[in-house]
């Protein structure tokens, strides 16, 4: 009964117009007596009435439903970033559609289409670098896009960061005036993200500034430990020595391996990480990382997308937050 139900059905069995129901699923109750709310709510109880989304989204302008991206989303960075989103979202009385894409364009593609054949107002997207083959088309279909964490390479659309590059060339500086002079970066493929490419070209700059160099370790999800642990041992040298880890799901792999020399810390070995907030504070040592406001980062881009879904237009399209560096055991 209830899949055959309509929007017209539910009018008339609560005595109201096709338009109040609309308005009523839709969140729209301000205007509305809660006398006719309660009808409307009693009938949809009652035949257990369930809206279907594709069909409220082609027979009305904006459905109130947001299409969210994202690289990870295991990690504690995409947890604060989707709750910051969801927030705002619900504030505005929209709704989020979620996708991880492991960082893989093909499943971004995915995700794209059947978000859109739901009828999405519009994204926020955490893209890969290929993530601009598929922006004009949203683009030319009136879908709004907000980036966040990362952009697409010549994008010239929305978006909010984060001073990854900034950030970690004052945190490299800061570093070197505390005496290291030995460096290793173990990363994950820095070509995948912008974010990362600017977060390793931080890094080598400030080096390259002081006239050090760097030995970096590419990383995926299949390196093991003791292959992270051999590639340290070989690296090591008798001067004080950092290791920056500028990705949260890597850090925990890299403390894990290196464990064998974390007695070394601070005084012969560092280690820097970046976000990993929580588990860093109450590790031995603890961790020294570049902090990134994601929860912020969440809101500003649920504002900034909503604000031009609904033709307001005063949100500042283009958004950098800043970071903070939390010197913690692991660096002194």
């Amino acid at each position: 009964m209830s899949d055959k139900l309509t929007i017209k059905d539910i009018a008339k069995l609560s005595g109201t117009s096709k338009t109040t129901v609309s308005f009523y699923l839709n969140g729209k109750t301000e205007k509305m007596s809660l006398s006719t709310q309660e009808r409307i709510r009693e009938v949809i109880e009652k035949t257990n009435y369930e809206p279907n989304v594709i069909a409220r989204s082609l027979n009305a302008k904006s459905i109130q439903l947001i299409g969210v991206i994202i690289g990870d989303i295991t990690n504690s960075f995409a947890n604060q970033i989707v709750k910051g989103i969801d927030n705002v979202a619900k504030e505005k009385n929209y709704q989020l559609i979620i996708g991880n894409s492991n960082y893989d364009f093909q499943m971004e593609r995915k995700y794209i289409e059947r978000m859109m054949a739901m009828g999405v107002d519009g994204f926020i997207v955490q893209p890969t670098i290929q993530f601009e083959l598929v922006e004009k088309e949203l683009l030319n279909r009136n879908k709004p896009i907000v980036y966040i964490d990362s952009q697409s390479r010549n994008s010239k659309g929305l978006w909010v960061k984060t001073n990854n590059y900034e950030a970690v060339l004052e945190a490299t500086e800061s570093i070197i005036q505390k005496g290291y002079e030995n460096f290793i970066m173990i990363t994950a493929d820095p070509s995948v993200l912008t974010t990362r490419m600017e977060r390793a070209r931080g890094y080598e700059d400030a080096l390259k500034i002081k006239n050090h160099q760097v030995k970096t370790m590419i990383v995926n999800s299949d390196t093991t430990s003791d292959e992270i642990k051999s590639f340290v041992h070989n690296s090591l040298t008798d001067k004080k020595t950092c290791i920056f880890v500028p990705n949260c799901w890597v850090l925990p792999k890299v403390f894990v391996a290196i464990k064998d020399y974390r007695d070394l810390m601070p005084d012969k070995l560092g280690l820097m990480g970046f976000d990993n907030l929580e588990w860093t504070e109450f590790s031995y040592p603890t961790i020294s990382t570049i902090v990134q406001p994601a929860y912020d980062e969440g809101k500003t881009a649920a504002r900034i997308l909503i604000d031009r879904i609904e033709g307001i237009n005063e949100e500042a399209p283009n958004q950098i937050l800043k970071c903070k560096t939390n010197f913690c055991e692991s660096i002194k």
